[in-house]
Protein backbone atom coordinates (compact mmCIF):
# COMPACT_ATOMS: atom_id res chain seq x y z
CA UNK A 1 0.00 0.00 0.00
CA UNK A 2 1.26 3.66 -0.95
CA UNK A 3 1.94 6.12 1.88
CA UNK A 4 0.02 9.19 2.19
CA UNK A 5 1.72 12.15 1.18
CA UNK A 6 2.34 15.33 2.98
CA UNK A 7 3.55 19.14 2.09
CA UNK A 8 4.12 21.04 4.60
CA UNK A 9 4.14 24.68 5.00
CA UNK A 10 6.70 26.11 7.72
CA UNK A 11 6.14 29.61 8.92
CA UNK A 12 7.97 32.15 10.37
CA UNK A 13 7.30 30.68 13.77
CA UNK A 14 9.48 27.45 12.72
CA UNK A 15 12.87 29.70 11.91
CA UNK A 16 12.60 32.43 14.23
CA UNK A 17 14.39 36.05 12.98
CA UNK A 18 18.00 35.91 14.13
CA UNK A 19 20.94 33.37 13.57
CA UNK A 20 20.11 32.44 17.10
CA UNK A 21 16.83 31.90 17.28
CA UNK A 22 16.70 29.88 14.10
CA UNK A 23 19.36 27.66 15.93
CA UNK A 24 16.84 27.14 18.45
CA UNK A 25 13.46 27.18 16.84
CA UNK A 26 14.26 24.53 14.29
CA UNK A 27 14.30 22.13 17.00
CA UNK A 28 10.61 22.60 17.85
CA UNK A 29 10.16 22.74 13.89
CA UNK A 30 11.73 19.35 14.09
CA UNK A 31 9.42 17.56 17.02
CA UNK A 32 6.14 18.75 14.25
CA UNK A 33 7.92 17.30 11.24
CA UNK A 34 8.56 14.13 12.94
CA UNK A 35 5.16 13.99 14.17
CA UNK A 36 3.93 13.33 10.40
CA UNK A 37 7.11 11.03 9.57
CA UNK A 38 5.74 8.79 12.52
CA UNK A 39 2.03 8.80 10.92
CA UNK A 40 3.91 6.99 7.72
CA UNK A 41 3.69 10.22 5.59
CA UNK A 42 6.34 10.96 3.25
CA UNK A 43 7.21 15.19 3.74
CA UNK A 44 8.18 17.08 1.94
CA UNK A 45 8.70 20.91 3.72
CA UNK A 46 8.20 24.17 2.60
CA UNK A 47 9.63 26.87 4.98
CA UNK A 48 9.64 31.24 4.74
CA UNK A 49 12.57 33.13 4.76
CA UNK A 50 11.45 36.91 4.83
CA UNK A 51 13.85 37.72 7.45
CA UNK A 52 16.72 35.68 6.65
CA UNK A 53 16.29 36.91 2.58
CA UNK A 54 16.03 40.30 3.94
CA UNK A 55 19.28 40.33 5.78
CA UNK A 56 21.25 38.33 3.30
CA UNK A 57 20.13 41.18 1.03
CA UNK A 58 21.26 44.44 3.09
CA UNK A 59 24.37 42.60 4.38
CA UNK A 60 25.61 41.95 0.23
CA UNK A 61 24.49 45.45 -0.56
CA UNK A 62 26.10 47.14 2.50
CA UNK A 63 29.42 44.81 1.27
CA UNK A 64 28.86 45.87 -2.39
CA UNK A 65 28.43 49.43 -1.41
CA UNK A 66 31.49 49.46 0.77
CA UNK A 67 33.56 47.61 -1.57
CA UNK A 68 32.99 49.01 -5.03
CA UNK A 69 35.25 46.05 -6.51
CA UNK A 70 32.23 43.41 -5.70
CA UNK A 71 28.82 43.74 -6.75
CA UNK A 72 25.68 43.57 -5.57
CA UNK A 73 23.77 39.75 -5.22
CA UNK A 74 21.05 40.09 -6.96
CA UNK A 75 17.77 38.72 -5.43
CA UNK A 76 17.64 35.29 -6.99
CA UNK A 77 21.38 34.51 -5.51
CA UNK A 78 20.15 35.53 -1.82
CA UNK A 79 17.40 33.46 -2.13
CA UNK A 80 19.30 30.62 -2.95
CA UNK A 81 21.58 31.65 0.11
CA UNK A 82 18.67 31.60 2.35
CA UNK A 83 17.57 28.20 1.30
CA UNK A 84 21.11 26.80 1.92
CA UNK A 85 21.82 28.04 5.36
CA UNK A 86 17.89 27.47 6.33
CA UNK A 87 18.16 23.71 5.09
CA UNK A 88 21.18 23.07 6.61
CA UNK A 89 20.04 23.83 10.13
CA UNK A 90 16.12 22.35 9.18
CA UNK A 91 17.53 19.26 8.11
CA UNK A 92 20.19 18.50 10.94
CA UNK A 93 18.05 19.21 13.54
CA UNK A 94 14.77 17.01 11.79
CA UNK A 95 17.45 13.97 11.39
CA UNK A 96 18.50 14.30 15.22
CA UNK A 97 14.67 14.52 15.86
CA UNK A 98 13.98 11.34 13.90
CA UNK A 99 17.01 9.28 15.41
CA UNK A 100 15.89 10.26 19.15
CA UNK A 101 12.88 8.39 17.86
CA UNK A 102 14.53 5.55 16.44
CA UNK A 103 13.71 6.51 12.82
CA UNK A 104 16.69 6.34 10.41
CA UNK A 105 14.58 8.43 7.74
CA UNK A 106 16.79 10.44 5.46
CA UNK A 107 16.68 14.20 4.93
CA UNK A 108 17.62 16.24 2.35
CA UNK A 109 17.84 20.22 1.12
CA UNK A 110 16.71 20.45 -2.64
CA UNK A 111 18.31 24.39 -3.61
CA UNK A 112 14.88 24.63 -5.85
CA UNK A 113 14.05 26.94 -9.16
CA UNK A 114 10.21 28.04 -9.69
CA UNK A 115 9.31 29.10 -12.56
CA UNK A 116 7.18 32.24 -13.08
CA UNK A 117 5.72 34.42 -15.91
CA UNK A 118 8.01 37.19 -16.73
CA UNK A 119 5.04 38.92 -17.63
CA UNK A 120 2.40 38.48 -14.41
CA UNK A 121 0.61 41.36 -13.55
CA UNK A 122 2.58 41.47 -10.36
CA UNK A 123 5.88 42.66 -12.25
CA UNK A 124 4.14 45.70 -12.93
CA UNK A 125 2.55 46.15 -9.26
CA UNK A 126 5.05 45.08 -6.71
CA UNK A 127 4.13 44.89 -2.93
CA UNK A 128 6.85 42.59 -1.32
CA UNK A 129 9.37 45.08 1.07
CA UNK A 130 12.88 43.83 1.32
CA UNK A 131 15.99 44.84 2.98
CA UNK A 132 16.41 47.43 5.31
CA UNK A 133 14.90 51.00 5.59
CA UNK A 134 16.79 53.68 3.17
CA UNK A 135 17.71 57.03 3.40
CA UNK A 136 15.80 59.52 0.87
CA UNK A 137 19.09 59.74 -1.18
CA UNK A 138 19.82 55.47 -1.36
CA UNK A 139 16.47 55.53 -2.21
CA UNK A 140 16.78 57.75 -5.07
CA UNK A 141 19.75 55.81 -6.29
CA UNK A 142 17.49 52.52 -6.57
CA UNK A 143 15.12 54.58 -8.21
CA UNK A 144 17.39 55.52 -10.77
CA UNK A 145 18.29 51.93 -11.27
CA UNK A 146 15.15 51.14 -12.13
CA UNK A 147 14.19 49.61 -8.86
CA UNK A 148 10.60 50.03 -6.94
CA UNK A 149 10.75 51.84 -3.72
CA UNK A 150 7.91 52.61 -1.14
CA UNK A 151 7.83 55.15 1.78
CA UNK A 152 5.77 54.65 5.04
CA UNK A 153 6.20 56.09 8.37
CA UNK A 154 9.73 54.70 9.00
CA UNK A 155 11.44 55.80 5.90
CA UNK A 156 12.13 54.07 2.51
CA UNK A 157 12.64 49.64 1.63
CA UNK A 158 13.17 48.55 -1.76
CA UNK A 159 9.79 46.29 -3.60
CA UNK A 160 10.05 43.90 -5.69
CA UNK A 161 7.03 41.67 -7.20
CA UNK A 162 5.38 38.59 -5.79
CA UNK A 163 4.59 36.18 -9.02
CA UNK A 164 2.41 33.31 -9.16
CA UNK A 165 4.21 30.06 -8.70
CA UNK A 166 4.03 27.73 -12.17
CA UNK A 167 6.77 25.09 -12.70
CA UNK A 168 8.81 23.51 -10.00
CA UNK A 169 12.22 23.11 -11.89
CA UNK A 170 13.60 20.82 -9.70
CA UNK A 171 10.13 18.50 -9.44
CA UNK A 172 11.47 15.07 -10.62
CA UNK A 173 14.61 15.32 -8.32
CA UNK A 174 11.90 16.10 -5.35
CA UNK A 175 9.50 13.62 -6.42
CA UNK A 176 12.62 10.67 -6.78
CA UNK A 177 13.70 11.50 -3.33
CA UNK A 178 10.30 11.04 -1.73
CA UNK A 179 9.86 7.61 -3.53
CA UNK A 180 12.79 7.11 -1.69
CA UNK A 181 11.15 7.92 1.87
CA UNK A 182 13.53 11.00 2.28
CA UNK A 183 12.27 13.76 4.26
CA UNK A 184 13.13 16.79 1.34
CA UNK A 185 13.12 20.45 2.33
CA UNK A 186 12.25 22.31 -1.10
CA UNK A 187 11.00 25.14 -2.47
CA UNK A 188 12.32 27.34 0.72
CA UNK A 189 11.14 31.21 0.70
CA UNK A 190 8.91 29.82 -2.16
CA UNK A 191 11.61 28.92 -4.43
CA UNK A 192 14.62 31.02 -6.30
CA UNK A 193 12.19 32.65 -8.64
CA UNK A 194 13.67 32.60 -12.64
CA UNK A 195 12.08 33.06 -15.62
CA UNK A 196 12.96 30.88 -19.20
CA UNK A 197 14.78 33.12 -21.54
CA UNK A 198 15.98 31.56 -25.04
CA UNK A 199 14.00 28.75 -25.12
CA UNK A 200 16.11 26.93 -22.14
CA UNK A 201 17.88 29.14 -20.46
CA UNK A 202 17.07 30.43 -16.23
CA UNK A 203 17.81 33.83 -15.46
CA UNK A 204 16.61 34.83 -11.83
CA UNK A 205 13.86 37.12 -11.39
CA UNK A 206 14.09 40.10 -9.06
CA UNK A 207 10.90 38.87 -7.14
CA UNK A 208 9.67 36.49 -4.32
CA UNK A 209 7.35 34.02 -4.69
CA UNK A 210 5.13 33.46 -1.45
CA UNK A 211 5.81 30.67 0.51
CA UNK A 212 2.03 29.47 0.76
CA UNK A 213 1.44 29.44 -3.14
CA UNK A 214 4.62 27.69 -4.03
CA UNK A 215 3.77 24.62 -0.90
CA UNK A 216 0.11 24.13 -3.08
CA UNK A 217 2.35 24.11 -6.90
CA UNK A 218 4.23 21.62 -5.08
CA UNK A 219 1.57 19.31 -3.53
CA UNK A 220 -0.21 19.31 -6.45
CA UNK A 221 2.63 18.69 -8.38
CA UNK A 222 3.88 15.58 -6.11
CA UNK A 223 -0.48 15.21 -6.05
CA UNK A 224 0.21 14.94 -1.73
CA UNK A 225 -2.81 13.57 -0.29
CA UNK A 226 -2.71 16.56 2.30
CA UNK A 227 -1.27 19.83 2.32
CA UNK A 228 -0.37 21.44 6.13
CA UNK A 229 0.23 24.99 7.19
CA UNK A 230 1.85 24.76 10.25
CA UNK A 231 1.69 28.07 11.69
CA UNK A 232 1.25 29.96 14.94
CA UNK A 233 -2.43 29.22 15.74
CA UNK A 234 -4.24 25.93 16.92
CA UNK A 235 -7.36 27.09 14.50
CA UNK A 236 -8.58 29.30 12.08
CA UNK A 237 -10.43 31.86 13.98
CA UNK A 238 -13.18 33.85 12.28
CA UNK A 239 -14.90 37.72 13.84
CA UNK A 240 -11.39 37.80 15.68
CA UNK A 241 -11.30 40.19 18.55
CA UNK A 242 -15.33 40.59 18.40
CA UNK A 243 -18.00 39.59 21.00
CA UNK A 244 -18.34 36.63 17.90
CA UNK A 245 -15.59 34.99 17.46
CA UNK A 246 -15.17 31.83 17.17
CA UNK A 247 -12.70 28.85 16.00
CA UNK A 248 -13.06 26.86 13.30
CA UNK A 249 -12.63 22.93 13.24
CA UNK A 250 -13.44 22.78 9.78
CA UNK A 251 -14.44 24.44 6.43
CA UNK A 252 -16.24 23.40 3.06
CA UNK A 253 -13.86 25.12 0.14
CA UNK A 254 -17.14 26.73 -0.54
CA UNK A 255 -17.44 28.20 3.21
CA UNK A 256 -13.57 28.97 3.23
CA UNK A 257 -13.90 30.63 0.38
CA UNK A 258 -16.77 32.58 1.51
CA UNK A 259 -15.05 34.16 4.86
CA UNK A 260 -11.80 34.83 2.60
CA UNK A 261 -14.28 36.60 0.42
CA UNK A 262 -15.87 38.61 3.47
CA UNK A 263 -12.41 39.83 4.76
CA UNK A 264 -11.90 37.57 7.57
CA UNK A 265 -8.48 36.98 7.14
CA UNK A 266 -5.30 39.22 7.42
CA UNK A 267 -4.20 39.99 3.92
CA UNK A 268 -0.25 39.31 4.88
CA UNK A 269 -0.98 35.67 7.48
CA UNK A 270 -3.85 33.82 7.39
CA UNK A 271 -5.45 34.78 3.79
CA UNK A 272 -2.39 33.45 2.00
CA UNK A 273 -2.79 29.89 3.20
CA UNK A 274 -7.19 29.69 3.35
CA UNK A 275 -6.16 30.63 -0.62
CA UNK A 276 -3.47 27.54 -1.17
CA UNK A 277 -5.75 25.53 1.12
CA UNK A 278 -9.08 26.06 -1.66
CA UNK A 279 -6.89 25.62 -4.53
CA UNK A 280 -5.54 22.60 -3.28
CA UNK A 281 -8.89 21.06 -1.96
CA UNK A 282 -10.38 22.18 -5.22
CA UNK A 283 -8.51 19.87 -6.83
CA UNK A 284 -10.07 16.63 -6.06
CA UNK A 285 -12.66 15.35 -2.81
CA UNK A 286 -9.25 13.52 -1.71
CA UNK A 287 -7.12 15.99 -1.08
CA UNK A 288 -7.06 17.93 2.27
CA UNK A 289 -5.61 20.68 3.89
CA UNK A 290 -5.08 21.40 7.67
CA UNK A 291 -3.83 24.61 9.57
CA UNK A 292 -2.76 24.19 13.23
CA UNK A 293 -0.16 25.57 15.18
CA UNK A 294 3.51 23.51 15.49
CA UNK A 295 2.83 22.49 18.83
CA UNK A 296 -0.33 20.85 18.13
CA UNK A 297 0.52 18.68 15.20
CA UNK A 298 0.11 15.50 17.07
CA UNK A 299 -3.08 16.52 18.45
CA UNK A 300 -4.22 17.65 14.92
CA UNK A 301 -3.49 14.75 13.20
CA UNK A 302 -5.42 12.67 15.78
CA UNK A 303 -8.17 15.11 14.91
CA UNK A 304 -8.71 16.87 17.63
CA UNK A 305 -7.72 20.12 17.23
CA UNK A 306 -6.77 22.34 13.98
CA UNK A 307 -8.86 23.68 11.06
CA UNK A 308 -9.42 21.05 8.05
CA UNK A 309 -10.86 22.17 4.97
CA UNK A 310 -11.61 19.70 2.33
CA UNK A 311 -14.21 20.08 -0.90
Amino acid sequence: MAKKRAVLALGHKALGTTLPEQMEAVTHAAKAVADFVEEDYQVAIVHSNGPQVSMIHMAMTEFGSSHPDYTVAPMSVCSAMSQGYIGYDLQNAIRTELLHRGLSTPVCTVVTQVQVDPYDEAFYHPRKPIGRYMTKEEADREIEKENYVEQDEKGYRRIVAAPKPMEIVEIDSIRALLDADQVVIACGGGGIPVVRRRGSVLRGASAVIEKDAAAMRLAQLLDADLLAFITGVPKVVISYGTEGEQEISEMTVKEAAGHLTAGEFPKTTMAPKIQAAIDFCSLSPEKTALITDMSDVKKALEGKTGTVIRQ
